[in-house]
């Protein structure tokens, strides 16, 4: 499974509530009318992720999952396309600025929303499969998803853990820490 992240931030003058009723309507559209390979959407409030505008203040990450690379191209044409284009505008208009990123779920389960994420880059001396097997008692015990961004094509560090509680990495790893509100789904 691929995710492109999409993060964002409103204007100004745009209230946080109206903000995440764009955001949700055009989650919506896709759910309802989803393009080929595509597997679902979540959007987060997040806080602390210092590549998000205004600092890493207040601002929003819009996960999209698809089924392989072969589900971007349906994913960004559909986007654009006369059936999503009022809500996708919307929501557009909505926003001061943006920036994303392309994810591999490499462990464990991609299904709930994530309340906190860490954000960390793996030691250079430090090999994958050390990496991994350090990390699987923990992806084990607290349902965690690790995501790897692809291509280095992304503003965040390598890896993402997301959990439902803020966790306590290995000392080895020093992570960012993001705090997450589900707005969608």
């Amino acid at each position: 499974m691929l995710a492109y992240v999409f993060w964002h931030w409103p204007r100004a003058d745009v209230t946080a509530a109206a903000y995440e009723t764009v955001q949700r309507r055009f989650h919506a559209t896709l759910r309802d009318s989803p393009p080929p390979r595509f597997l679902g959407s979540r959007s987060l409030a997040v806080a602390g992720a210092r590549w998000a505008g205004r600092e890493g203040g207040a601002a929003y990450e819009d996960w999209y999952f698809v089924d392989g690379s072969a589900g971007l191209d349906p994913l960004n044409a559909a986007a654009v396309s006369p059936a999503y284009r009022g809500p996708h505008d919307a929501a557009a208009a909505a926003a001061e600025g943006g920036t994303a990123g392309l994810y591999r779920l490499r462990r464990g389960p991609a299904a709930d929303p994530p309340l906190a994420a860490a954000w960390f880059t793996k030691p250079p001396e430090m090999s994958y499969a050390t990496l991994f097997a350090m990390l699987e008692p923990l992806i084990a015990a607290e349902g965690a998803a690790l995501w790897a961004r692809q291509m280095t094509l992304g503003p965040t560090p390598e890896f993402c853990l997301h959990t439902g509680h803020p966790v306590e990495l290995p000392a080895a790893l020093v992570p960012v820490a993001v705090r997450c509100r589900p707005v969608w789904p």
